[in-house]
């Protein structure tokens, strides 16, 4: 079974260095179920791909002992198509670049690169439609060729293999936990008894991305085989482990509260984005990092508003939202126009394409800096609404706020807060690249010097 890697970044040998795998040398490693080669068909500054094939050896697995089911001991097509054991020699062989680590190049292992992973034959149960509903909310985009059962015999159909790339823009260390993850699940098969350390496993390595898939339920009850208790397991902790408005949270957010209290800065941007919306002429309308559901609130008193969504990576969030509208006593018909999704702003979800409007109020500036990209492609470039509203603070207004002590954030979780200038740069940009016009207003008093607390961009679909 093969598995390659391109990447296009310059240099882009530098793969090297995050795999701790030298260009020019083959490499060959010992594993239970065969050995695994790495070996680059071709490495230029401009270009360079790194294979991991593994030789699968069916008659020494039968005789260590390891359980095949289903399927012939000896006549299997094992040694041909990905599955566990290629997530396996990934583990093993890549373990490094897994985890993030790489001593000479340690700015590169966070860094998204552009990255086009091919596997020859990847057994899909469930078909493309499956294969696209797992790579597609990481940021892939996918390409299957599938293959017929028997090319002389094009009447028997098609088979379950498929021959997929997926290309995208994501650091390393993501693509082989996503693979490692994903490739028993597309099988649908674990080829080794699946025990309470597997759960570990899972979390492990879909740690920053499980919790928020659209399909996370699927994911988890394929990776575990079925197994109900494990399954369950998996599923608490994931809820537990995932950021989420806990106690700490909360108390945050009544920090940040309280800084900007005595202006009611609050009512004042929620009143700036349900005004720019109701302006835009928007009857569906995205509400994104929804929290827990203030501005829904304020939306759903609106007949304007057809349909609502509110989408946000916390599900106890939603939780609180849900309560907050009092979803279960509204009246039918409003209670129709109203969706709550789980989701992360970082990966495509096709539920997201084609409203009107979007909003998106405080919710960037908790984002790292290196997914704002992402989040701006899958934004603007696919989900593509007509209007989206950003709000984001204006880091040159703190020092008027007496509660707030000198150099520090309004919010201890904030990634970063941007001057005007700083947020008009990134602004403009993502609106020229996804044709985009956008326009600038302040929200709340301004100072004649240090501009409003909050900065608001509505940008609309040329």
């Amino acid at each position: 079974m093969l598995l390659t890697i391109t990447t296009t970044h310059q240099p882009a040998t530098d793969l090297g260095y995050l795999l701790h795998k030298r260009p020019g040398q083959i490499q060959s490693f010992s594993l239970p179920v065969g050995t695994a080669h790495v070996f680059y068909p071709e490495a230029t500054d401009e270009r360079c791909t790194v294979a991991l094939l593994l030789e699968i050896d069916p008659v020494g697995l039968v005789r260590r002992g390891v359980r095949f089911a289903r399927i012939d001991q000896y006549v299997n097509d094992r040694p041909y198509v990905a599955s566990s054991f290629l997530s396996v020699a990934i583990a093993k062989v890549f373990r490094s670049a897994m985890s993030g680590r790489s001593t000479e190049r340690a700015e590169l292992a966070d860094q998204p690169l552009p990255l086009t992973a091919t596997i020859a034959a990847l057994p899909c149960v469930g078909g493309e439609g499956v294969l696209r509903r797992l790579f597609e909310p990481l940021g892939f985009t996918v390409h299957a060729t599938g293959h017929a059962l028997d090319e002389t015999f094009p009447e028997w159909g098609e088979s379950r293999y498929f021959t997929v790339q997926l290309d995208g823009e994501v650091p390393l260390k993501d693509l082989l936990s996503h693979l490692y993850v994903l490739i028993p699940v597309l099988d649908a098969e674990k080829h080794y008894w699946v025990e309470e350390e597997e759960v570990a496993k899972l979390l492990r390595h879909g740690e920053g991305w499980l919790a928020g898939h659209p399909d996370r339920e699927l994911i988890v009850n394929r990776y575990l085989k079925r197994d109900r208790s494990l399954a369950t397991q998996a599923l608490t902790q994931l809820l537990q482990d995932e950021p989420e408005p806990d106690t700490e949270a909360e108390e945050r957010e009544v920090e940040e509260e309280a800084v900007e209290q005595p202006i009611r800065l609050n009512e004042a941007r929620l009143g700036a984005v349900l005004a720019a919306i109701r302006a835009s002429g928007a009857k569906r309308v995205l509400d994104l990092g929804c929290g827990n559901g203030k501005l829904l609130r304020e939306l759903i008193k609106e007949s304007q508003f057809t349909e609502i969504v509110g989408a946000d990576v916390s599900h106890r969030a939603l939780e609180i939202a849900s309560r907050r509208l009092r979803l279960e006593q509204l009246p039918t018909a409003r209670r129709e126009r109203i969706t709550l999704l789980q989701t992360a702003l970082t990966y495509r979800d096709r539920r997201l394409a084609g409203f009107d409007a979007a909003a998106v109020v405080e919710v960037i500036e908790h984002l790292d800096p290196p997914r704002l990209d992402a989040f701006a492609r899958l934004l603007f470039g696919e989900a593509r609404p007509g209007s989206v509203i950003v709000t984001t603070p204006n880091r040159e207004y703190n020092v008027l706020f007496a509660g707030l002590p000198a150099g520090t954030m309004r919010h201890r979780d904030h990634r970063f807060e941007w001057t005007r200038s700083e947020f008009e740069d990134w602004a403009g940009e993502t609106a020229g690249t996804h044709g985009y016009a956008v326009r600038f207003v302040p929200i709340g008093p301004e100072d004649p010097t240090h501009g409003s607390p909050t900065q608001m961009a509505i940008f609309e679909a040329g």
